[in-house]
């Protein structure tokens, strides 16, 4: 039997803004060890023994904004993949798998999926391994399997599964999906034993989600062929049909069919729940953090730069500059080069309003980083006036940014360290440390690498617009208009 693992990471995480950003969510951070959650996602899976082969190459369904960063965090812990699905638009899980199942009935003999979200955090993996294995044998013989973390509270938070009738040992048949309850409620549940958090991890062979597909949601399941009809590839990236998948409706894997397969034999697909207890979190916001991470005497947690006095049950992360805490109970504070929040940790669910208003307002704090991932590397935007900007840059070893042109502005560059091949109008030349060199406004343009060690420049833009849109690209490696 072999297993595919499927990533879906398509969130934008804006409960745990400032870190995450639209442009760079929450999956692409190291929030809860030294790898990116995508990352850890992708390795979950790593030392798997028993009747499963694991596929080499994961499909992931991500979105365009960061696929580069995607590709890359992929291909540096060994799990690079030529099946890296774009979404032009988000229209929720169901689609997402189905567009998955497409590929991967494309590229292998009706493999069982296992389907994860890229932003959760499993904390045992060798008991999630074993619940893998159980859940694969029961898709391979053509059931829908979900996972149900067993509750650790009475937790308001999460959509809970109430189990059925014993299938086997291990797995019970599904009785109903329901909403997120209030406090008594979900105390009732717990209480029960009968019900298990929703975890949205589920193993399903290809073959049966697009008969269910079929079946249930075939307006989604004929968008998502025609989107798939239309592909093309685009080095790591698939490319779907942008205006096919445009129409095609929006809905969850538990919407679209799995709550659905409770008594409904006439579908012919049996929907069946395994109990995981693996130390598992949806890291859904400020607080879910707060209670997974190390913490002192004090119940204090953090991240980089920091200092606590007087201070209890408090998380605080500093990316860029020391963060002192003194006398405050129950805060969290986020420190990032160009935002710094602080709210009481039980106001987590209400960053999403602070959000919402950066957008309204269009403020770039709300999409994405002053540092930027690019494929080439990522820049720094370190300072700014009314007719100037300031840029660090870093150009990785062998990479280089597109030919290209601006009809606003000029630019000066000054290289810190490693070497630059500088395209300049008609010249080619090289700089080496401490050299610079002076763009004319509307001189066709390129900066590249030749060297093995990074290249770290300083940019100094001027002129009456600085947007980044103001690019003419004649050339481009990585296919950008």
């Amino acid at each position: 039997m072999q297993l595919q693992p499927v990533i879906l990471s398509g969130g934008s995480g804006t409960r745990l803004w400032p870190l995450s950003r639209e442009q760079y969510p929450k999956q692409l951070l190291a929030l809860a060890g030294d790898d990116t959650m995508l990352q850890a996602t992708a390795t979950r899976l790593d030392g798997l023994s028993g009747v499963c082969e694991v596929a080499d190459r994961p499909i992931v369904v991500c979105n365009e904004d960061y696929r580069f960063m995607t590709a890359e965090q992929l291909r540096a812990i060994g799990k690079a993949s030529d099946r890296i699905i774009l979404e032009p638009v988000g229209r929720n899980t169901a689609p997402a798998l189905t567009l998955a199942a497409l590929l991967a009935a494309q590229v292998g003999a009706d493999p069982v999926l296992l389907v994860m979200p890229a932003d959760h955090v499993i904390g045992d993996r060798a008991a999630f391994q074993q619940a893998v294995v159980l859940g694969a044998g029961q898709a391979a013989q053509g059931a829908m399997v979900t996972f149900g973390i067993v509750p650790e509270r009475a937790e308001t938070g999460y959509g809970y599964i109430r189990c059925g009738a014993i299938v086997s040992d291990g797995v019970r048949s599904i009785a109903e999906f329901v909403e997120k309850p209030d406090a008594p409620t979900a105390q009732t549940y717990l209480a029960s034993g009968d019900y298990l958090w929703n975890s949205g991890i589920f193993v399903v062979r290809a073959s049966v989600w697009l008969k269910a597909m079929a079946r249930l949601q075939p307006q989604i399941l004929a968008a998502c062929e025609q989107s798939m009809a239309g592909t093309c590839r685009d080095v790591d990236f698939v490319r779907v049909d942008g205006g096919a998948f445009a129409a095609c409706p929006s809905d969850s894997i538990d919407y679209a069919v799995m709550e659905h397969l409770a008594g409904r034999p006439e579908l012919g697909i049996e929907g069946v729940v395994v109990p995981l207890a693996a130390e598992w979190s949806d890291l859904g916001a400020w607080d879910a953090l707060w209670e997974i991470a190390d913490k002192d005497a004090q119940g204090n947690a953090s991240q980089g730069d920091v200092l606590f006095e007087d201070a209890q049950g408090s998380l605080a992360i500093a990316t860029d500059r020391l963060v002192a805490c003194i006398g405050v109970r129950d805060v969290v504070v986020v420190e990032t080069p160009d935002a710094v929040m602080v709210l009481d940790k039980a106001c987590t669910q209400d960053v999403k309003k602070i959000v919402a208003r950066l957008k309204a307002e269009q403020r770039p704090q709300a999409s994405a980083h002053r540092k930027i991932h690019r494929p080439w590397g990522y820049y720094d935007s370190i300072d700014h006036g009314e007719r100037f900007q300031v840029k660090r840059i870093v150009v990785n070893p062998g990479a280089s940014l597109s030919l290209q042109m601006h009809h606003h502005r000029a630019e000066h560059w000054i290289v810190v360290s490693g070497t630059a091949r500088v395209t300049r109008g008609e010249e080619t030349f090289l700089l080496s440390e401490n050299q610079s060199t002076y763009i004319p406004l509307g001189t066709t343009h390129r900066l590249e690498n030749p060297g093995r060690l990074p290249l770290e420049m300083i940019e100094v833009q001027s002129g009456s617009y600085l947007g980044e849109d103001d690019i003419v690209r004649f050339e481009d490696t990585y296919g950008r208009q």
